[in-house]
């Protein structure tokens, strides 16, 4: 294979890479919203505690989200534009943020090896902290906050041996309820999804960003070095001697 055809094959999965990223950053940024305003970590979010544990990796993860959205995108379309309009410059910024992007997926990775369970403590945590102080107190605002977090995950109460409540847990869970599972397990089952899903697309971005990085690069160094596909050498006029009459000069007579 030729050094022409070798840019052509670098050029096309380069648009298709391009491609398939844009449909990452899609779902990426709908995971991201639902993540947001998704009725499930909403009522979580929306608990009224001095602390709540939740919230703060709640915003982070949104933050981060929206971020490698941004960068993908951006990455894609720069990339895109550049391998058409063969522009060194276009192509340049494309590598930057396929770099950003991979070393902000490579964070995430990091930071789910080192604290898997730093997302589920938050949720478990801040449930734990509604149910008490619905269990204690007298205020009906903290009882329909549990009961909209137990409808919301179908679930009702939390069996623990450790449990110092009394009687008041026994009374929460009647009739239909009762037959519903644990919230701490109903919470951990619908955040195990969640996470699933994540990971997939955090595998697949590593993927394409990296064969994108590889590409960029390739094509970065071809544009720079002058091999073009609808250039292929560089074509100057070459002086007429003075006695040289034009063809066009002999076949028209003035």
């Amino acid at each position: 294979m030729g050094p022409w055809s070798r840019v052509r094959v670098a050029k096309c999965q380069m648009l298709v890479t391009c491609f398939f990223i844009l449909l990452l950053g899609l779902s990426v940024a709908t995971m991201v919203t639902l993540t947001y305003f998704g009725a499930h970590f909403a009522v979580i979010r929306r608990a009224s505690l001095e602390k709540n544990p939740y919230q703060a990796v709640h915003q982070w993860a949104f933050s981060a989200g929206l971020s490698l959205v941004g960068l993908l995108t951006l990455g894609a379309v720069l990339s895109a534009a550049a391998t058409v309009r063969e522009a060194q410059g276009l192509m340049a910024g494309g590598f930057l943020c396929f770099s950003l992007a991979f070393c902000a997926q490579v964070q995430v990775v990091f930071w789910r090896l080192h604290s898997p369970t730093q997302v589920e403590d938050a949720m478990l945590d801040t449930y734990d902290l509604v149910y008490e102080q619905a269990m204690k107190g007298t205020s009906h605002v903290q009882r329909q906050e549990l009961a909209a977090i137990q409808d919301m995950f179908l679930c009702c109460g939390k069996r623990s041996p450790f449990s110092r409540l009394g009687s008041t847990e026994a009374d929460l869970c009647q009739g239909q309820e009762a037959a519903r599972e644990d919230c701490l397990q109903g919470i951990r089952s619908f955040l195990r999804i969640h996470q699933q899903v994540a990971s997939s697309l955090t595998s697949i971005g590593l993927a394409l960003t990296v064969s994108a990085l590889l590409l960029s690069s390739f094509l970065w160094f071809a544009i720079r070095s002058g091999c073009s596909l609808d250039r292929k050498g560089k074509y100057t006029l070459a002086p007429r001697s003075p006695g040289q009459k034009s063809q066009w000069a002999q076949r028209v007579p003035f």
